[in-house]
């Protein structure tokens, strides 16, 4: 997960930037901040992480977005889980 965020952060830095808020072994959630566009595209910078944990290995899904006034917490749910190569 950590791998996942700094990558995400590497080419989306500072225009979004991800933090993990909490994890498990079922779910995390990410704080996304950063001057990124809220109207259009908004989901956008969030199934980016999607994409980049699939890289790692990692299969999952949104299931909540709580918008905040620097930009949102997003909620997880880990799908499925393999070895990264």
């Amino acid at each position: 997960m950590n791998r996942a965020v700094r990558e995400y952060n590497k080419y989306r830095s500072p225009e979004a930037n991800a933090r993990i808020v909490s994890a498990s072994k079922e779910s995390f959630k990410i704080e996304f901040t950063g001057p990124y566009c809220r109207t259009c595209g908004f989901y956008d910078y969030f199934e980016d992480l999607i994409y980049v944990l699939k890289d790692f290995g990692v299969e999952s899904r949104i299931d909540e977005v709580e918008e905040t006034d620097f930009g949102a917490i997003v909620s997880f749910s880990i799908t499925e889980k393999r070895e990264s190569e």
